[in-house]
């Protein structure tokens, strides 16, 4: 049930630290950051927060993949703004077209600063939760979901759902090879029979885990309290760090 953490070691600074209080702090971070006029506080953040996942050994390739998407969209969304919002022209271009006609692109300061804006909070906000993500378990994580007064339906789902995707997982990779070996995926035409095939048994997996699941815990006694999701006390030090920060964090961001 830690996979949510799984490339990190345990023994850094932020992994001691409660769930409720990191989640507390990034739900401040978030707030301050998206609601930012401008690109300082946001890019202020994201190299706070590059600095964390360095610190605790954040995987380069984990890296990638968490910040290659957004990344991606923040470019996508600069772009947009930059050639097709604004009113402050840096330069217009008249490209050909097929047709024998001229299209006109045109570049603005004031939408490019949009998106700038725009992909800077982005970046910022997905920092945070990329470092709440990786430095904390993800039962941990649940467990300050479960203080901060989240229906404890929507818990129990994450919970269940998230322990099953890697059971679904590693079921899709059995079927997967199994087809892959009978050629299942040498055309086009095949290949879109074999992931039918292959979605319908993971759609009767599933159906067949939360059957089993669900007669296993009545049979346990389960009356939707969960052990796990118990809270500890917190810890002054950590609560006396954590509203500094914030308070700090504030001051910049009014500024």
């Amino acid at each position: 049930m830690e996979i949510f953490s799984e490339y990190l070691k345990k023994d850094h600074l932020l992994s001691q630290v409660d769930a409720r209080v990191k989640l507390g702090v990034s739900l401040f971070i978030l707030a301050m950051v998206l609601s930012y006029k401008g690109l300082a506080f946001p890019l202020l953040i994201l190299g706070l927060s590059l600095c964390l996942c360095i610190k605790i050994k954040m995987p380069f390739k984990a890296f990638l993949l968490r910040f290659s998407e957004p990344v991606f969209i923040a470019l996508v969304i600069v772009l947009i703004k930059f050639l097709f919002s604004g009113k402050e022209v840096i330069f217009s271009i008249s490209l050909p077209t097929s047709h024998f006609s001229l299209f006109t692109l045109t570049g603005h300061k004031d939408g490019l600063m949009d998106g700038l804006q725009i992909g800077s909070r982005i970046l910022g906000a997905v920092s945070v939760v990329a470092v709440m993500g990786f430095s904390t378990p993800f039962t941990e994580f649940m467990a300050g979901l479960s203080w901060l007064k989240v229906p404890r339906g929507i818990i129990e789902i994450s919970l269940f759902a998230y322990r099953y995707i890697f059971v679904l997982l590693e079921d899709a990779m059995v079927i997967y090879n199994a087809q892959k070996n009978r050629l299942g995926y040498s055309n086009i035409k095949r290949g879109l029979s074999s992931f039918g095939t292959l979605a319908g048994s993971l759609t009767l997996k599933a159906f067949e885990h939360s059957q089993n699941t669900t007669t296993a815990m009545l049979q346990r006694g389960y009356d939707g309290n969960i052990p796990m999701l118990k809270h500890k006390p917190f810890k002054l030090s950590e609560v006396a760090v954590s509203v500094l920060l914030i308070i700090t964090l504030g001051v910049v961001w009014k500024i």
